[in-house]
C-alpha cells in the first residue's frame, strides 16, 4: 500500500469535507503538523470541529484556521495564548468544549480503542461536569466522559521508515499518539524518513497500521512560543 505523497495537499486529497471532526496533535506549538494544517486552510474547507490541546497562537498552528473562519468548534484545554480565539469566542462566533488535558487525551485513546465513554473523577463539581452523567462507585462520584473519534487524524512525527512506523521525539509524544488512533484515517507528516529496519523496533511508537498517509514535511523552521533572556552577568 502506497503511504508516501509528495506534499500535504496530496495527502489529504479526498478527505477533506465541510463540517467534519479532526483530531490534531501537538503540544503548544511543539510537535504540531504545520504542513497539513496549513494545506487544510489552504483547502477552504468550513465548518471544522477540532480537537487539539491548543489553538496554537495567533497566526500559527491551528490559529492559521482560526484567522480564515473555518473551525466552527474546538474541544482544547489550554487556549490562552490566542487573542483571536479568545475574540470569537466572546463575540460568540466560536463554540469552545473545554477540556482537563488528561481527559482529553484518554478521550481520544478511548475512541481509537472502540471505548464510547468512561468515568472519571475528574472535573466533577466544576462547570466541566455541567449537564454530564453522575455515578459513585465505592463511595465517590464520577462524571462520564464520552470518547472522541473523529473523521482524520492529522499528526506530527520525528521519524518514520516508509512502511509508517513512527517514532515521535519528547514532548511531541503527548497528544501525537493517541490522537493517530482517533480517527478514520491517519495522515502524518515527518522529519525523516528511513528504510525499514532503521528504527530500533522498541522505539516504534505508532505502529504502521493506523498511518495510512505520510509525507516528509522538512526542513522545519521550529518556532518558540516564549522567549525568555536575561542581561548577561558581568565579572
Amino acid at each position: 500500500m502506497k503511504k508516501i505523497y509528495p506534499d500535504a495537499a496530496a495527502a489529504l486529497d479526498g478527505l477533506l469535507f465541510d463540517g467534519m471532526t479532526i483530531c490534531a496533535g501537538g503540544f503548544g506549538l511543539s510537535g504540531i503538523p504545520e504542513r497539513l494544517i496549513d494545506a487544510i486552510r489552504d483547502s477552504g474547507v468550513k465548518d471544522l470541529t477540532i480537537a487539539s490541546n491548543n489553538a496554537g497562537i495567533d497566526g500559527e498552528g491551528l490559529g492559521k484556521l482560526l484567522r480564515t473562519r473555518q473551525v466552527k468548534k474546538m474541544i482544547s484545554s489550554y487556549v490562552g495564548e490566542n487573542k483571536e480565539f479568545e475574540r470569537q469566542f466572546l463575540a460568540g462566533e466560536l463554540e469552545v468544549e473545554f477540556c482537563p488535558q488528561g481527559t482529553l487525551a484518554e478521550r481520544c485513546r478511548a475512541g481509537g480503542a472502540g471505548i464510547p465513554g468512561f468515568y472519571t473523577k475528574t472535573g466533577v463539581g466544576t462547570q466541566v461536569a455541567e449537564g454530564k452523567e453522575h455515578k459513585e462507585f465505592d463511595g465517590e462520584t464520577y462524571i462520564m466522559e464520552r470518547g472522541i473519534f473523529a473523521d482524520l487524524c492529522i499528526i506530527k512525527g520525528w521519524r518514520a521508515d516508509t512502511a509508517g512506523n513512527l517514532q515521535f521525539r519528547k514532548t511531541a509524544r503527548n497528544f501525537n499518539q493517541p490522537m493517530a488512533t482517533a480517527g478514520k484515517i491517519c495522515v502524518a507528516e515527518v522529519e525523516e524518513i528511513v528504510e525499514p529496519g532503521q528504527i530500533d523496533p522498541d522505539a516504534i511508537h505508532l505502529p504502521s497500521i493506523y498511518v495510512k498517509r505520510m509525507i516528509n514535511g522538512s526542513p522545519y523552521d521550529k518556532k518558540i512560543e516564549f522567549v525568555t533572556t536575561r542581561e548577561r552577568e558581568t565579572a
